[in-house]
């Protein structure tokens, strides 16, 4: 990956990589999901509640992570099959691994490895088969010498994804050679030793290939994340949202959006940002945001953290909003920044309404009352509180509150001096030399 950020903690649709198979994984019904992370602990705190941190003292391959894994199981799940997932093979689903749990143990075999054909498998292990088509071996590909020019020929490749009986992966995991170009414990060794001890070893093919692809670097991560989007765009559309265009739409995997919605081109909706019913978005940007029923953004919108538009509410164009709760039906229609606010239900700010919300140390709220009218061009110095129904003029700094009904002016007055222009003119001309 090139990058400071361990692979598996990459953000894909919203959420780092690894979470993706953790959370297929619960919901395909797993009992326990142990993560296995190295020793700087870099998952740490960023697991669902229950799922288990598992430590892989040394950089010694998928093998050592399966050792390290299996010691944090609980003993009274010493009968069920172990799945093995991959943390940067994220899009498998929770219906592939219950699919492959259900092969598995209508087989009886040993050990059940979930391959996939694809059409250039670099850097993917080779899945090699006797005459008769029984898995054989599955052959590493990582450095030269690991496999031979006639396997890295093979198509069908192993995807990293295996089910066991845990009797027989407890039985082989201490038998695992570091005996390769690598110096690693492969955990496909583990299928051979199953054979040597008698026990089969059943391969099942997964049909639909983008379910198992891996992330070995940026360009399959952004292969990956445009999969990923295609089904998040498709979800949300067999549930009633309009997304006028989906390949100029980013939507991350946690939104929630609902029916009879609108999303116009150029949005991007990241986070838990959540949208309710007959909303319009247009060419806008929300982060961790809330959209009630009925409410529009946009166009060219940026909704930051904390940002709430009650029923109704209205975020025009080139409007900001951050940490605010806008009341229902209330309007903030162009050319503003609102943070650290509340306004009340009908308000109507004007272009160029701004909340002074920073003193230099600390952030202040604003208090904007029901139907409250501001003119254009107005600044609210927070902490400042602005009662119902009331007015402010045109240009004004507000830094008093400004009881209900009242009309707050905070400027200068105007001053015109007369035969200005004349006096200038005089005062700029060249001086007569002579």
């Amino acid at each position: 990956m090139r990058s400071r950020t361990p692979k598996v903690l990459h953000e894909l649709c919203g959420i780092p990589m690894v979470l993706w198979p953790v959370r297929a994984a619960l919901a395909a019904g797993a009992g326990q999901v142990v993560v296995v992370d190295a020793p700087e602990r870099a998952l740490e705190g960023m697991l669902p509640e229950g799922v288990r941190l598992a430590v892989q003292p040394h950089s010694d391959g998928t093998g050592g992570a399966v050792v390290a894994g299996i010691a944090e199981l609980d003993s009274d799940a010493a009968d069920a099959p172990v799945v093995v997932l991959s943390g940067d093979v994220p899009l498998v689903s929770a219906d592939t691994i219950a699919e492959l749990v259900h092969a598995h143990e209508a087989s009886g075999a040993g050990a059940t490895m979930a391959s996939t054909v694809l059409e250039d498998p670099t850097g993917y292990g080779r899945v090699v088969r006797d005459e008769h088509g029984a898995v054989e071996s599955v052959v590493e590909t990582k450095t030269d010498g690991d496999a031979t020019p006639e396997q890295l020929e093979i198509r069908e490749v192993n995807t990293g994804i295996y089910v066991f009986s845990a009797h027989a992966l407890r039985e082989v995991l201490p038998r695992l050679s570091a005996d390769n170009a690598q110096g690693e414990l492969y955990l496909p060794q583990a299928l051979d030793l199953i054979r040597v001890d008698g026990g089969t070893v059943a391969a099942h093919a997964i049909a639909d290939e983008r379910l198992v692809l891996g992330v070995n670097d940026r360009a399959a991560l952004a292969q990956v994340r445009a999969l990923a989007q295609e089904a998040i765009h498709a979800r949300h559309m067999a549930a009633g949202v309009t997304i006028v265009d989906p390949r100029a739409t980013v939507i991350d995997v946690d939104v929630q959006i609902g029916r009879d919605t609108t999303i116009e081109p150029f949005t991007t909706i990241r986070g838990a940002t959540r949208i309710g019913e007959g909303c319009v978005v247009r060419h806008s940007y929300l982060i961790d945001s809330v959209l009630e029923n009925g409410a529009t953004v946009g166009p060219f919108a940026y909704l930051r953290p904390g940002s709430v538009l009650r029923e109704g509410a209205k975020a025009g164009t080139f409007v900001e909003i951050k940490n605010s709760n806008i009341g229902a039906g209330a309007k903030i229609p162009h050319l503003s920044y609102i943070g650290d606010a509340d306004v009340g239900e009908g308000a109507n700010l004007g272009a160029s309404t701004i909340t002074a919300n920073y003193d230099g140390q600390r952030k202040h709220r604003t208090t904007i009352g029901r139907r409250v009218r501001s003119s254009v061009h107005v600044s609210f110095v927070a902490p400042v509180t602005v009662g119902d129904e009331a007015y402010t003029g045109a240009g004004s700094v507000i830094h008093e509150d400004v009881p209900p009904g009242a009309l707050g002016i905070a400027r200068a007055r105007q001053t015109n001096k007369e035969g200005y222009a004349e006096r200038r003119a005089r005062a700029l001309a060249p001086k007569d030399a002579s």
